[in-house]
């Protein structure tokens, strides 16, 4: 009986050794040519906390990495996705997000590939519901941290100490942090004159270091098995049109898909929230996006992009003003964010695309919060005016 179960015991574990003593460059080897293609519209939070993936995207450039959060899974016939590839575009959009991806995740995924941003356009989308009173929660910071990251962002020796210093005090605020005991002290460390975390720092980073090179491991297993496919509303109905014509489709197209409720909001999103109507009417009095600890998070990200020389294109989402009305949440409480967030964008030199102007455009939003069909074509032609290296990125259709 022992023995019977002895055996698969010291089968699995020989197995376990076997997997981890693989070298790299033999998984590296295996996997296909076409994985990083594959991955561009995958939206695989494997792809996102990880490093190997977005390491060859950024190194090749027909690719266009799109950041942002859950707006980019609307893979819709006029999504930058579709409509780029219709097109024939001389680029191809990689798109980086989910849900709950905001600032401080986003920090540390551009810290990870700090050295390949040099020169390397970007666009960058902000949603208004990141910037919360409170700031990003544990709810939305969770799921999208990746150790991986965190624990190269302790090696890393090629971001500002300052800013690195800043982004480490903030990350410590954070259960995946603060209850790692090993990354816990080797960030105090870098931010305490305290000789024994510095000296307990030193001894658990041997330690630290192997557990990154299995995090590095575990990334290559992943890139491996590869990713699951979006899916995309593929339609050659965008070709061959001009900014004007293609708004028009997309406003004929909103009509046939938000047709029972007066807020421009889909169909299916609408059904999804109409029992709680009553409940959410005033619901938002007094609120507003024009504080919160999310721009010193941003500003994280603008430092990093900044020192790193990447050159980035910022999209500034609207609300959906009928819905915002609905909710009583004060028009000053959302022009306080879109004033902020464009000071702070245009301070740091940066470019952005400002659809603040377009609250109450019909189907320029899908639902209360995402971009939609009409808002894509704005994105779109903003898109490629950045990417054509026009001065001035015209947030109109003309």
């Amino acid at each position: 009986m022992k023995k019977a179960l002895f055996s698969p015991i010291l089968i699995a574990f020989l197995g376990l050794v076997m997997i981890i003593g693989i070298p790299n460059n033999w998984i590296i080897n295996m996997i296909p040519k076409n994985r990083v293609a594959q991955a561009a519209t995958e939206l695989n939070p494997f792809m996102f906390q990880g490093k190997y993936i977005q390491d060859k995207m950024l190194e090749d450039p027909r690719y266009l990495p799109i950041y942002g959060s859950s707006e980019l899974a609307r893979l819709d016939r006029f999504h930058p996705n579709n409509y780029f590839q219709e097109t024939g575009a001389d680029f191809t959009p990689f798109l980086v997000g989910r849900g709950g991806m905001e600032s401080l995740i986003h920090f540390l995924n551009f810290s990870e590939h700090a050295q390949q941003l040099k020169g390397k356009k970007l666009v960058f989308v902000l949603s208004p519901q990141w910037f919360q009173p409170d700031g990003t929660d544990e709810t939305h910071f969770v799921p999208n941290y990746s150790s991986l990251q965190g624990y190269d962002l302790a090696f890393n020796k090629n971001i500002n100490p300052d800013l690195k210093k800043k982004a480490m005090k903030r990350l410590l605020q954070f259960s995946p942090v603060q209850d790692d005991p090993i990354l816990s002290t080797m960030y105090r460390a870098e931010l305490t004159k305290d000789p024994w975390i510095k000296r307990e720092s030193y001894l658990v980073r041997p330690i630290a270091f192997t557990y990154r090179e299995l995090l590095e491991k575990k990334d290559l297993y992943y890139t491996l098995a590869g990713g699951f496919s979006s899916k995309r509303d593929i339609s050659p109905s965008v070709k061959n049109k001009s900014w004007t014509e293609l708004a028009e489709q997309a406003d004929r197209y909103g009509e046939k898909r938000a047709t029972n409720n007066a807020f421009y909001i889909s169909n299916y999103q609408y059904d999804k929230i109409r029992k709680l109507l009553p409940s959410l009417k005033n619901s938002k009095t007094g609120a507003s996006y024009g504080e919160s600890p999310e721009y010193d998070d941003f500003e994280l990200v603008l430092d990093l992009l900044k020192d790193s020389g990447a050159e980035p294109l910022f999209i500034s989402v609207p609300v959906n003003g009928k819905w915002y009305d609905y909710t009583d949440f004060p028009q000053e409480g959302r022009t306080a964010y879109y004033d902020r967030i464009k000071k702070q964008i245009e301070a740091n030199d940066f470019r952005i695309a400002d659809f603040s102007n377009h609250e109450y455009d019909p189907y320029f939003m899908k639902d209360t919060i995402h971009i939609g069909w009409k808002g894509w074509v704005y994105v779109d032609k903003a898109i490629k005016d950045f990417y054509d290296g026009h001065e001035n990125t015209s947030v109109a259709l003309e």
